[in-house]
């Protein structure tokens, strides 16, 4: 008698994931795949380094590989790789999400978009984000050292941003609830005054280099731009639910692939990312065995198990319970993570 598959919830990583540690990784785990061959094609033909060139040829510089036009397909085919890898046997895929850039690699995950679209629409993208640059990111948490939610903490930092809002011609903005940790946006008169106005806390406040300010009104320009440059057309509804930056569920049998595509290259880009509540609805909703989080890298795990601490999913209540829970069987698998990957991988 077969046994009855675990149920998973997929976590799809944004910006950032992919560093000099996961070069190679692609090559590694995708080097003869089909649909690798068809991306490196079009890179060609576009007068672009291919994802191959880019992960085994050319040696890693932030400058080149954090570029919107280069780290966001290698996040997306390093993630896909991965995906694919899933033992589909033993893991059934109940609902994905992901964080930010996640976004659209959750749009390829739920089949919502095919491989190519998807590819298209993260390459755009990150080449729009690139040549804009409008603003940018700074990241800082508000949980204590054991991972544990100081709702104070969080109400001063959102004071303060709307304190320092409109001074001297300051913009800043809430750009993605992650976990114990909030991601601001804002131009750089708004980023200096808040660095300067934050407590140093070990590494942050924590200026995120080549990133534009994400999921806030500095983004309309590329909103309006990306409209006009990406068609609805490819969009079509889930095969899988997917759980978007509101915490709103797309379900195979109701969404609309107009309004899909209006939320991707609309409210998703100008309005906060709210990850937290992502993962909220995707655990409650779904109530999955385990949490996974596709390669490339591990930066995510850290804000999706703060995420799980504060909703006190399993009975997490503390950075040392997950930490105890992980070492005896992990509810959170981190792709990144070799000796996780093979976890789940066929």
């Amino acid at each position: 008698m077969s046994q009855t598959p675990e149920r998973l919830l997929i976590v799809c990583p944004g910006r950032g994931t992919y560093t000099q540690a996961e070069w190679g990784s692609l090559t590694r785990y995708a080097g003869d795949a089909d649909w690798l061959a068809r991306f490196d094609a079009q890179r060609r033909e576009a007068g672009l380094p291919t994802l191959s060139q880019l992960d085994a040829e050319l040696p890693f510089r932030s400058r080149l590989h954090g570029r919107g036009e280069h780290a966001a397909p290698l996040i997306y085919a390093c993630a896909l790789a991965d995906l694919l890898a899933i033992d589909r046997e033993r893991y059934e895929i109940v609902a994905i999400t992901g964080n930010s850039m996640g976004w659209y690699i959750a749009l390829a995950a739920g089949a919502a978009l095919g491989q190519e679209a998807a590819f298209e629409l993260i390459g755009t993208m990150g080449q729009m984000m690139q040549e804009r640059l409008a603003g940018g990111q700074l990241l800082y948490p508000w949980v204590d050292e054991q991972w544990r939610p100081r709702w104070d903490k969080r109400r001063e930092l959102l004071a303060l941003i709307e304190r320092l809002h409109g001074e001297q011609g300051a913009e800043l903005y809430l750009s993605i609830e992650l976990g114990g940790m909030l991601v601001f946006g804002g131009n750089e008169v708004g980023l200096s005054r808040l660095a300067e106005a934050l407590p140093p806390l070990e590494r942050f406040p924590l200026r995120l280099h080549q990133h534009a300010a994400f999921h806030t009104p500095l983004q309309r320009e590329v909103r309006d731009a990306a409209r006009q440059r990406l068609p609805a057309t490819p969009f079509r509804a889930p095969e899988v639910p997917l759980i978007d930056g509101r915490g709103h569920i797309w379900t195979p049998w109701s969404s609309d692939p107009v309004a899909l595509w209006d939320y991707t290259l609309g409210d998703q880009l100008v309005t906060p990312y709210d990850f937290t509540a992502a993962l909220r609805v995707g655990l409650r909703e779904f109530a999955p065995d385990r949490v996974v989080i596709p390669g490339p890298g591990t930066s995510l795990g850290g804000a999706t198990a703060q995420a799980l601490i504060q909703l006190g999913w399993q009975g997490l209540d503390s950075k040392t319970a997950f930490q105890a829970r992980q070492a005896e069987d992990p509810v959170l698998i981190g792709m990144g993570i070799e000796a996780q990957r093979r976890r789940v991988v066929g």
